[in-house]
């Protein structure tokens, strides 16, 4: 039985864990907004930022405290406790939901074991599409409480482009369930651990899912870009057509907020597609206790940097879909795509079952 001194331990542990995550959060976002911006430039054949700091490192600050000075304008006619809520909603969601995302393995310190880890849920993937889910409240009011039609349209258009692509976003991923065996990020982490074997021999080839999913992993990321909302899909927010979409009306923090909570989104499904197809924090270890401890972590990090920078290559080199081809692809291909992935999935597993 735990004694207070315990609990209190493991609270402060919790605390301090929940700062850290907030740190990194805000500061990667920071960065991959500017990340962005260079790449992006570079693929244009610009510079990008380069004036405030060395090669621009410091716009992300400059931006910060833009939107932290800008005059915050409201519309007149807008609904004001909605107008509100709906950037504040988006943003805590979207923070929320990284609270269940393993970065590494677990280590023991002065007797106490320590996961690279705010809560390990054994429903961790079910919270993490639940919180997420609800997203969509938050651009869907954005665009109502504003009172104008193209935040209105905006909002329109984006409950109907993730209705359509949640679908197939949780068909992809029950392939990868039933090779698990679990809903835990963890325990899906853990189950891609070692290599695959051939007649007993080891073929140095990693145990992760992407090899038994690649149709999986396929339909999950296609549609994980559409749920952000990011190019080739971004429609919610389309620029040539809608102004700004649903945060046409919105400025300052509120505008930051709704920001803030893109590039979150970004960082959680790039995590959940390391974790569920590239073996999360699996990669070669060695040398000291340390270096054992936070090379998984590198690693973790390196896979998500790679689907980061893909979400940026594909802004800087796709055009956007027209919106009837955007719902037809999602209705038509994605979704029966990953139905047949399930029935192919599910035939393999039960004749590997009974043999």
């Amino acid at each position: 039985m735990a004694t207070f001194s315990d609990t209190g331990l493991l609270l402060l542990i919790t605390l301090i864990k929940i700062a850290v995550v907030v740190v990194v959060m805000l500061t990667a976002i920071a960065y991959l907004t500017w990340l962005e911006r260079k790449v992006v430039a570079h693929i244009q054949a610009r510079w990008g930022p380069h004036r405030v700091g060395p090669h621009g490192l410091f716009q992300p600050l400059a931006d910060g405290v833009k939107f932290i000075l800008k005059e915050d304008i409201m519309p007149l006619e807008a609904d004001t406790v909605i107008y509100w809520l709906a950037p504040f909603l988006g943003f805590t969601l979207a923070f929320l939901s990284i609270a269940v995302i393993p970065f590494g393995e677990s280590f023991r310190i002065y007797g106490h074991t320590i996961s690279f880890q705010i809560t390990d849920l054994n429903v961790g993937l079910l919270f993490i599409f639940a919180v997420t889910s609800l997203g969509v409240y938050s651009i869907a009011l954005a665009g109502w409480s504003s009172n104008s039609k193209y935040p209105l349209l905006g909002g329109l258009r984006s409950s109907a482009q993730m209705i359509s692509y949640e679908l197939s976003l949780g068909l992809a991923v029950v392939g990868v369930l039933m090779i698990s065996g679990t809903l835990s990020l963890r325990g899906i982490v853990n189950n891609q651990a070692g290599f695959f074997h051939y007649h007993g021999m080891n073929t140095y080839i990693p145990h992760w899912n992407i090899f038994l999913q690649p149709v999986g992993f396929l339909v999950y990321f296609i549609s994980a870009i559409a749920e952000t909302n990011r190019v080739p899909f971004d429609l919610p927010e389309g620029e040539t057509e809608l102004v700004g979409g649903f945060h046409t009306e919105y400025s300052s923090m509120k505008f930051a907020m709704f920001f803030l909570a893109e590039y979150a989104n970004m960082i959680t499904v790039s995590c959940l597609a390391t974790i569920m197809f590239f073996g999360g924090w699996h990669g070669p270890t060695f040398g000291p206790y340390v270096l054992r401890v936070l090379l998984p972590v590198f690693w973790f990090g390196l896979k998500l940097f790679c689907f980061l920078f893909f979400y940026i290559w594909t802004r800087g080199t796709l055009p956007r879909f027209r919106y009837d081809q955007l719902m037809a692809f999602g209705w038509k291909f994605l979704l029966p795509l990953g139905v047949l992935n399930i029935l192919a999935t599910s035939f393999v597993v039960a004749l590997l079952g009974s043999s």
